[in-house]
């Protein structure tokens, strides 16, 4: 009997991890996907006559599609579950990477955004549900920053493939390939995926309705955090190529050989986080008020981008690679906090609720930040995303003690 138990156990322990893989692997994927255009933009801008406005409103029409089905995509995870809500998104968004192959310029190239943006929008409510229903809430910050450090990896190889790639076979074949990926992740996804043994009855029970989600005056505030929180990650992910290229002169080859830099702090971000909190529970701070005090300790490092204008190539990477290090750390514990509060059955809603904030924040700073490098150049945006951070620390700090749900 005991040795059943055991290897029940082990089973159980062996699934959990195998579930993370799939997890962390589809962020990876889908940040290549998300990162082809800002490695290709250099050439594409040029190619194309895009302007820096309308590079903007191309990553408008990105994050308007991402907003608007976030708020969407959580509700389906949660009623269809995780296993075909992943399926289903990955392969939407897949499909809609591959048709950028197609782009003739600024109109064709926003419409295949706002389509990758309408898939994507599923991958964070469905990785946060997967890590709410597999691991017990004193692991979930550590596989929370596993999970986002795909996030990292992927767009720390998305400079050096992707410029391989086109310098190779052309910008067209770079998004074929990545968009090819994410139809093999569905393949293994399909085979090799099992459901936890929770019951699909426990799952049910833990739903709550939307009206009273609404209510919730904690899904508001921690809405209203991602809105200043996220764009920071936004401006980095889809302008630092093109910041190489403005202000420091660089290449297609040299941006594959130092932009995947900051990216790669940012993989070491997601396990500070991890082992931050691990260490103020070790301390007999509660979960909830250590998930806080690491968000607001990593948002500080976030701020140190306000000293990126005008300092050398060497200096601005540093910079802005400590202050991804930052976000990310703050990250791995942000994505934690909505099951500290809500049951299972509810949490992919929430966190597709607060994607709407970040993407509505999105949109906003990603056309200020078109506006102010079109007059200004790069140096006040950094100054922008480095203030923009202690805002959203201030507001997750001062979250209610409960759900109000």
């Amino acid at each position: 009997m005991l040795k059943v138990l055991s290897d029940r156990i082990e089973a159980a322990r062996r699934n959990k991890w195998l579930a993370l893989s799939f997890a962390f692997a589809a962020t990876v994927i889908n940040y290549l996907d998300r990162q082809t255009l800002s490695v290709m933009a250099p050439v594409l801008l040029e190619r194309f006559q895009i302007s820096a406005t309308n590079y903007s409103r191309i990553i408008f029409a990105f994050m308007l599609a991402y907003t608007i089905t976030n708020g969407i995509s959580g509700r389906v995870l949660d009623r269809v579950g995780t296993k075909i809500g992943y399926a289903l998104t990955i392969a939407w968004w897949s499909g809609a990477e591959m048709l950028h192959a197609l782009s003739s310029g600024a109109l064709s190239l926003g419409t295949y955004r706002f389509l990758l943006g309408v898939g994507e929008a599923g991958n964070y409510p469905a990785g946060v549900k997967l890590i709410a229903e597999w691991f017990p809430p004193e692991e979930r910050s550590l596989a929370s920053g596993i999970f986002n450090s795909g996030a990292a990896i992927g767009a720390i190889l998305a400079p050096p493939l992707l410029a391989w790639i086109a310098l190779t076979a052309g910008w067209r074949t770079s998004f074929l390939l990545v968009g090819l990926l994410g139809y093999l992740w569905l393949a293994a996804w399909l085979l090799f995926y099992r459901k936890p043994a929770t019951s699909s009855k426990d799952q049910q029970s833990d739903r709550v309705p939307l009206r009273v989600l609404l209510r919730s005056k904690f899904l508001w505030q921690f809405t209203l955090s991602k809105v200043f929180s996220d764009p920071v990650w936004y401006f980095y992910t889809f302008w630092f190529p093109q910041y190489l290229r403005v202000s420091q002169g660089f290449s297609l080859r040299q941006i594959g050989e130092m932009a995947w830099i900051p990216f790669f702090t940012a993989s070491l971000g997601n396990l500070a986080g991890g082992a931050v909190f691990s260490a103020l529970l070790r301390l007999r701070i509660s979960a909830p008020k250590a998930r806080r005090t690491a968000v607001v300790a990593f948002s500080v490092i976030m701020s140190c981008s306000v000293f990126v204008g005008g300092r050398s190539a060497v200096m601005s990477i540093a910079l802005i690679s400590i202050a991804t290090f930052g976000y990310t750390g703050s990250l791995a514990n942000l994505l934690a906090i909505p099951a500290d509060f809500f049951p299972k059955g509810a949490v992919a809603s929430v966190w597709g609720f607060a994607s709407m904030g970040a993407g509505f924040g999105g949109m906003i700073f990603s056309l200020i930040t078109g506006w102010m490098v079109d007059r200004y150049s790069f140096p006040p945006t950094f100054v922008l995303f480095g203030i923009i951070p202690l805002v959203a620390a201030g507001m997750v700090w001062t979250l209610p003690k409960h759900s109000d749900a």
